[in-house]
């Protein structure tokens, strides 16, 4: 039983979070002793993720989400409704890479750039506003938006770490733009107390990050860290920023 004293376990939903970052970002959150919601958009896969981290003692359960499927954005909100009654954590991670070989800028697959903005800003935009009625009920909200190097401004600029990277018109520009969605959220979202932030997990060996030749240092652990650091903000933490482990990344 939980003491009258104590307060009750947060509860932290978790997009795309069936392997990779997300995985990891639900097993720290997890094991800081929140209840958390893996949701997956294969149930099978987001089964099996809520199984291993169930083995390790983590209060995690299962939800079907497809970030691009407005209806699932929806039923989840509902389930979280009834059984929770509230959401203290969002954090959007599920994103896509898409075809790389379609993003050049100059020969661009139009499909291609609609994918990827569907599923890394869209659907940002879907499942946030699906869950602020649930985030509005929790004394602390905090959303974080998994973002990348990749969608500062800065870094493709000369002499900067992106400046030798293809030019793409796709995945980073869906990064820069969930940059400034994250932005727009937190002023529209600061007198309701709830805090806003973008992450920058790195260059972290996961699904997405192998394709992309992206420079990987670091484990999808190691990545989650600040995303997880960003959601358990205390009551003076920034918001509308865009951070990675040693702080504020430029735009």
């Amino acid at each position: 039983m939980t003491d009258d004293n104590e307060s009750p376990p947060k509860i932290a939903l978790v997009t795309g979070a069936n392997k990779g970052i997300g995985y990891e970002i639900a097993a720290q959150l997890a094991a800081l002793d929140m209840t958390v919601l893996l949701a997956a958009r294969d149930p099978e896969r987001g089964r099996q993720a809520v199984e291993a981290l169930r083995a390790t003692g983590g209060d995690v359960h299962p939800i079907m989400l497809d970030v691009t499927l407005p209806t699932t954005a929806t039923t989840a909100a509902g389930q979280i409704e009834r059984r929770f009654g509230r959401l203290d954590i969002l954090i959007n991670n599920a994103g896509i890479s898409g075809n790389l070989a379609r993003q050049s800028p100059g020969t661009a697959s139009l499909d291609t750039v609609r994918a990827v903005f569907d599923t890394n800003v869209f659907g940002v935009i879907t499942v946030t506003n699906a869950m602020l009625p649930l985030l509005r009920r929790s004394p602390a909200p905090r959303v974080v938006n998994l973002s990348s190097s990749v969608g500062s401004l800065s870094a493709h600029g000369p002499g900067g770490p992106m400046a030798r990277l293809p030019g793409s018109a796709a995945y980073a520009p869906s990064k820069t733009a969930l940059n400034a969605l994250t932005v727009q959220y937190a002023k529209d979202l600061g007198e309701a107390g709830i805090l806003v932030n973008a992450a920058d997990p790195g260059g972290c060996d996961t699904d997405l990050t192998r394709p992309t030749g992206l420079p990987v240092q670091r484990t999808a652990a190691q990545g989650a860290a600040v995303a997880v650091r960003l959601a358990t903000l205390g009551p003076d933490g920034p918001t509308g920023g865009f951070f990675n482990d040693a702080g504020p990344v430029p735009w």
